[in-house]
């Protein structure tokens, strides 16, 4: 079977080409390697892509309507896994265009490739940016998502308003992911897991916004991509759907930074900050409905994961 993964020299994207490929999947990675982090990790992850039997690693990006609809016709993907997108909330602050370019026409022309070239099924990062200010808790794929607070959290949700009229007129299946929060090994360097062990490590301080009262329903990226893997062959999925991936446990901030804390064996200097813009108080998946249809069952908890990624972070970074 061909696949299409966008975003292959991305985080999540790198993880889950690798284990479309220990199925036995050929695998067609697609990204435009963007200096929106350190292109660096992009090769890192790339190039442990491109030395694997059945992976074929293009350059390019989703906005170029051409190049894409080349791809597709050259390799007839049977499945699309589409993962590239312009991330972060701040930076969408700061750079709305970026996501536009990216997140709306990108994500248009990955649509009207599935419907040209007849992909059975496409599966997509949304995000759970897209539940705003929502204040009742856990976050359930029911509860209404018209208050972003973010351009980046308005984008991800008008993807999946567009992935759902595609369907409708044109019938190939599209599952939308919300991701809470992932981490892990050759994850992002913008994410606070990140920025906190990189400051921690170098004497600096760490800047915790909200004065740490924040949480979030941290998701380690095994869990994420066993259920990416899930929506890509799960056989009792409706025509149209969108799925929480989630750990279903929210942490507190301040517990994340006890965890790094411990691990790196530093005593972190802390500056506290004011929340900021596009920021929320909470996150908190219900994953209920990935349980249900995914056979979706996270494993690991907050602090192995951290562990885990401070011993990838000191022995390969």
């Amino acid at each position: 079977m061909n696949v299409l993964v966008t975003g292959t020299a991305g985080f999540i994207g790198s993880y889950v080409a690798h284990a479309l490929l220990d199925r036995g999947c050929q695998v067609i990675g697609f990204d435009n390697f963007n200096d929106y982090y350190q292109p660096a990790l992009k090769e890192l992850r790339h190039a442990q892509l491109e030395v694997r039997k059945g992976y074929t690693g293009i350059r390019g990006d989703i906005s170029d309507a051409a190049q894409l609809c080349a791809i597709f016709k050259r390799y007839a993907p049977q499945k699309v896994c589409h993962l590239a997108a312009q991330a972060g909330v701040r930076y969408s602050i700061d750079n709305p265009f970026a996501y536009q370019q990216s997140n709306l026409t990108g994500h248009l022309n990955i649509l009207e490739c599935c419907r040209h070239f007849s992909a059975e099924r496409l599966v997509y990062a949304s995000s759970s940016s897209v539940y705003g200010g929502n204040t009742k808790t856990p976050f359930s794929e029911s509860d209404q998502v018209d208050n972003p607070v973010s351009l980046y959290a308005a984008t991800k949700k008008a993807n999946e308003l567009m992935s759902h009229s595609y369907t409708h007129l044109y019938k190939f299946q599209s599952i939308g992911l919300r991701f809470f929060t992932v981490y892990g090994p050759a994850g992002r360097p913008d994410m606070a897991y990140w920025l906190f062990t990189e400051a921690m490590l170098n004497g600096k301080k760490i800047k915790v916004f909200n004065n740490g009262d924040m949480s979030r329903d941290f998701t380690y990226i095994d869990d994420i991509v066993a259920g990416v893997v899930a929506a890509l062959f799960a056989n009792n999925l409706e025509r149209y759907e969108i799925i929480n991936l989630g750990n279903n446990h929210p942490e507190q901030l301040m517990d994340m930074i006890k965890y790094l804390s411990q691990g790196l064996e530093i005593e972190p200097q802390i500056e506290f900050m004011p929340m900021q813009p596009g920021d929320v108080h909470k996150t908190y998946a219900d994953i209920s409905l990935a349980q249900e249809k995914l056979n979706y069952n996270p494993k690991t908890d907050l602090k192995t994961g951290l562990q885990k990624f401070i011993e990838w972070y000191l022995n390969t970074y």
